[in-house]
């Protein structure tokens, strides 16, 4: 298989004892690829006491050896990413916050608890520790499928009346993605607004002896903000790494908290095992508060348990939500999965409600079914990049019959268990969307398919694990890999959540991570990983840019129309997001 423009796949040698050939990958200078306008005038004036670090570009490209069979990069798709949609003050905003991002490697386990206590003096410069004690929150930990739980609950909430703040993490677009309000992304205007509030106010009280929040708490304190500010009924926080250090756990009273399911992931930080991991995670349980969870190992399970007892409280196992229950409505967010979560968020948005008095506000029924409100909420409830289909409206629109041959199944998986879980439901849609057309699935009965691997997980992951994981199980369910391509994440030459493209004049990128995956795909494929015997076509492309995998799907789907192309992109959330930014325009 040849990509377009002659660029042949990168061959596997069996060994690599010689340095590669090098190539110069020529970027060409683009007028419309302008970084944002300068600061603002008024913006001086706002910050004249302490002003915010500069505009932080893109550091410096290292300049490796790159092999020669890396395909070139792809202006075309290039230039998609490049049209920014946010103002100059919202990207001034963008710059500080990205300049909150601390340099510090991931493993280094001297990030537990990391100055935790710094959190308390920060809520008193902001003043907000009564303003989150008057919070009605649902807060929920876990490995997998927290952010599914949170968006379940908050749509449920919302669907009963009740105005909603959601916080979740990460965003794949836009900061702004992290911040709902009744169901919507927080606006520019308001998220410019309580931005500049909670920087000035720390800027003026932040120095040597205080520094400033690093990235996530920063958000986390904005949220606390913009959800007191706004007066919301109940606001649903994801915690964002582990439980007991976390930003989100200053809430001392929450209404209700709950922890998804429990697995391998953050180990650098967590713990090398599921006692040490839960134990991360049972943090968020507090004395008199209601806890739920989902059947978790037992290892797991026991120091939940523990940690509940120690505090007096009893946690509580939810099953995962019977399909029946929902009178033949679907939830929103798909794969099986999902009814685990699913059962999680109706059993802490029923708590919620019982415990502020509101029960009388749903009919509930005789035949066992859920109330209409809890029905419409896990229908309508939605998270980007999660068991997500998109087709590409740009091939589609473009094809000659009203079928789209290019489409993308997006899951950020990233840990083992959950690149199982996105294995089964990418086979599971993929023949259901043969046999059975509809808006958001493959309307191409009957003829040929392709499915294609879109892959880049952090250096933190391990990909002799996730890789093989997701194999053997696609092989389980008799599906094969007809190409894998790999490629950096366009993210990390952005400016954090703007749409801004990546600075013109970068020559060389570091594909060496890129490479590895490559290698390890082989390897496996070759059988020195055990695949069980499974065959593949075995064909693999290492490519310079995302924009560049995308143009090449692009064009060669509109070359072979009579073929389905199906595009897993999984391992990195981050990935995800470029996706969708370059194929949501």
């Amino acid at each position: 298989m040849r990509a377009s423009g002659g660029a042949s796949p990168r061959p596997a040698p069996p060994k690599r004892s010689a340095p590669p050939t090098t190539t110069k990958l020529p970027v060409p200078a683009s007028s419309s690829l302008a970084m944002p306008a300068p600061r603002l005038a008024h913006l001086r004036r706002l910050l004249s006491l302490h002003s915010p670090p500069p505009h932080p570009l893109a550091p410096s490209p290292v300049r490796p050896l790159l092999p020669s069979s890396i395909l070139p990069r792809a202006m075309a798709g290039a230039a998609q990413a490049g049209a920014a949609t946010g103002s100059a003050e919202y990207e001034e905003v963008l710059g500080c916050l990205a300049s909150l991002i601390k340099q510090k490697v991931r493993a280094d386990t001297g990030n537990r608890g990391n100055q935790w206590e710094l959190m308390a003096k920060y809520l008193q410069i902001l003043e907000l520790e009564e303003p989150i004690a008057r919070l009605k929150v649902v807060h929920v930990a876990g490995t997998k499928g927290k952010g599914s739980t949170c968006t379940f609950a908050e749509s449920i909430l919302r669907s009963c009346g009740f105005r909603t703040g959601l916080f979740t993490s990460p965003h794949l677009i836009d900061v702004r993605e992290r911040f709902r309000l009744d169901g919507l992304d927080i606006s520019e205007e308001k998220f410019i607004r309580y931005f500049w509030w909670c920087w000035n106010k720390l800027k003026v009280k932040t120095g040597d002896d205080i520094p400033m929040p690093a990235y996530f708490r920063f958000l986390a304190l904005l949220a606390f903000k913009i959800f007191s500010d706004e007066q919301v009924d109940v606001a649903v926080l994801e915690v964002g790494l582990g439980g007991k250090y976390d930003a989100t756990n200053v809430v001392k009273a929450p209404v209700v908290c709950g922890i998804s399911s429990l697995g391998y992931d953050h180990m650098e930080i967590l713990g090398n095992s599921l006692v040490e991991i839960a134990g991360e995670k049972a943090g968020i349980v507090k004395k008199g508060v209601p806890a739920y969870t989902v059947p978790q190992p037992e290892e797991a399970m026991s120091v939940l348990k523990q940690r509940a007892s120690e505090l007096g409280v009893s946690i509580r196992i939810v099953p995962p939500l019977d399909p029946r229950q929902l009178e033949d409505q679907p939830l929103g967010l798909h794969g099986e999965h999902q009814y685990m979560n699913a059962g999680l968020a109706v059993a802490l948005a029923n708590t919620w409600l019982e415990r502020q008095g509101h029960l009388d506000i749903i009919h509930v029924k005789d035949h066992g079914t859920l109330p209409d409100q809890f029905i419409k909420g896990l229908s309508i409830a939605c998270l980007q990049g999660r068991a997500q289909i998109v087709p590409d409206l740009q091939v589609s629109s473009e094809c000659k019959d009203a079928s789209c041959p290019l489409v993308f199944y997006l899951d950020g998986a990233h840990s083992p268990e959950s690149m199982e879980i996105c294995a089964k439901w990418f086979s599971h849609v993929t023949k259901k969307d043969t046999a059975q057309p509809g808006p958001l699935e493959q309307p191409r009965s009957g003829i040929n398919s392709k499915k294609i691997l879109l892959f880049n997980c952090m250096s933190v992951r391990d990909p002799q694990i996730l890789l093989p994981r997701l194999l053997d199980t696609c092989a389980q369910k008799g599906l094969h890999f007809d190409q894998a391509l790999f490629v950096p994440n366009q993210s990390q030459y952005n400016k954090l959540g703007s749409h801004a493209s990546p600075p013109p004049g970068r020559e060389q990128i570091d594909l060496s991570w890129q490479l590895s995956l490559q290698t390890v795909w082989e390897d496996l494929l070759r059988g020195k990983k055990g695949l069980n015997g499974t065959s593949s076509s075995g064909a693999s492309l290492v490519f310079e840019s995302l924009p560049s995998a995308i143009k090449w799907l692009r064009e060669t789907s509109q070359q072979n129309q009579s073929t389905s192309w199906q595009v897993l992109v999984t391992g990195s959330l981050h990935l995800v997001g470029d996706v969708l930014r370059l194929i949501k325009i």
